[in-house]
């Protein structure tokens, strides 16, 4: 298992590209893995036939393990071959009965394959005849899908990999015409109906959702949060936003790439919160980078909009765009997803009115977004009705202190309420 992101620390392998049998080259892709935060090519490292898949398709392994083998077509793989089945070995060593005959040892091969099969993901009884082992294979995704659908997993034929239940099986049951609902049974007076532990299904963490618990324990743990919260009115920059659009409809202007294109320039202004800690130093950075989060089918991913005190809005949302569209199919290469200087968590489009976000280590803050909903203020002593937004920016106490964090959300409150500032 190849090292293809700089966080990641283990792999789950989401599709080979290439079966046993076939010729590989050095260099041509051969299978792709899910990492910590996005799905990459693996490459083949050598020439030759790819004789062995040791990790099959939703199956994880650490940094460094044997997942396949590459060698020539007659070439002795039986070392290799045990050094992969040792682990298996180890953890279910098989005791014989005295005066029993030993069963025959099937070829390595079939051990190879058994075991495999064992330990694959999602594997449950059916209760089908038309399978000898009457288990099937689901991958996590499909699990989740059907769950939320209420879909029966033992109704479906899968049409993926040796008969995996995948995707495209789930979103073919759900278009079928629903069945007529039954009746839950009528209990008469005096009977007690059968009350047990409830159901559950257990599902293997994907690599993402292990990162985030992982980075979430070094985070508002370790780091000591504090949070400042300011409401902001937004009718100035909503109308701006409308009347860049109503030129150029294309450029598709959101409130957030507003909000990230302040966010930089609050930061030119206050260079002391775009900074993070170092254990033995503060590091001050020179250029806004802006880790904006994006929701993805596993959890949550930031690719970092680079340089954005340097871009125009157009720019920005244009870039915006297809960082979330290659987040959420999982191309972004890591360089795109990690080095953020600050970052923006917005959950407005989810009515989400106030939140505070938990620091993304070594960030020195982040600010976390509400919706903008009309609500009715005081101005000139008379109540009207505006565009209103709640932010909470959390900070690490070890870089920023109270009245620095203040200072900077002043800042850019102001800027916001009066985004001409902007060009100025």
């Amino acid at each position: 298992m190849p090292k293809l992101s700089p966080t990641m620390e283990e792999g789950q392998i989401s599709r080979w590209l290439k079966k046993e049998g076939d010729k590989v080259s050095m260099g041509e892709p051969l299978a792709e893995i899910d990492t910590d935060k996005a799905t990459m090519e693996m490459q083949a490292l050598a020439n030759g036939v790819l004789r062995k898949i040791i990790i099959n398709e939703g199956q994880s392994a650490p940094l460094g393990q044997l997942i396949a083998i590459i060698a020539e077509p007659n070439e002795d793989i039986a070392s290799l071959m045990s050094e992969a089945a040792a682990p298996a070995k180890q953890e279910q060593p098989k005791q014989e009965q005295p005066h029993e005959k030993p069963a025959e040892q099937p070829a390595p091969q079939v051990r190879a394959a058994a075991a495999s099969a064992a330990s694959a993901p999602r594997a449950v009884d059916n209760g089908h005849p038309k399978s000898d082992s009457a288990r099937m294979i689901v991958s996590p995704l499909a699990a989740r899908m059907a769950a939320e659908a209420g879909i029966d997993l033992r109704s479906l034929q899968g049409s993926g990999p040796g008969g995996r239940i995948i995707k495209r099986d789930i979103e073919a049951a759900i278009s079928q015409p629903k069945a007529e609902p039954s009746f839950p049974r009528v209990v008469q007076a005096g009977q007690i109906p059968q009350i047990g532990a409830s159901a559950y299904r257990d599902e293997p963490a994907s690599e993402i959702r292990k990162t985030i618990a992982r980075r979430l324990v070094t985070s508002l743990g370790p780091v000591p949060h504090f949070f400042l919260t300011t409401e902001i009115e937004m009718d100035r920059a909503a109308e701006m936003r409308r009347g860049i659009n109503a030129l150029d409809p294309d450029l598709k202007i959101s409130i957030n790439d507003v909000i990230i294109k302040v966010v930089a320039a609050a930061l030119v202004q206050h260079p002391e919160v775009n900074a993070s800690f170092q254990e033995k130093f503060v590091r001050y950075y020179d250029r806004a980078d802006i880790g904006v989060a994006v929701a993805i089918e596993d959890g949550l991913i930031t690719p970092v909009v680079r340089a954005a005190d340097q871009k125009s809005l157009s720019q920005i949302a244009a870039e915006v765009r297809e960082l979330a569209e290659r987040a959420r199919s999982r191309r972004l290469k890591p360089e795109e997803y990690t080095g953020a200087t600050f970052s923006i968590s917005n959950l407005g489009m989810f009515g989400i009115d106030e939140f505070t976000a938990v620091i993304n280590p070594p960030e020195g803050a982040i600010l976390a977004v509400g919706s903008m909903s009309p609500k009715p203020v005081v101005r000139d002593n008379e109540i009207v009705i505006r565009q209103m937004m709640r932010v909470t920016m959390s900070c690490d106490h070890r870089v920023i202190d109270g009245a620095t964090g203040a200072k900077f959300l002043q800042t850019f409150k102001k800027i916001l309420e009066n985004p001409l500032y902007l060009v100025v």
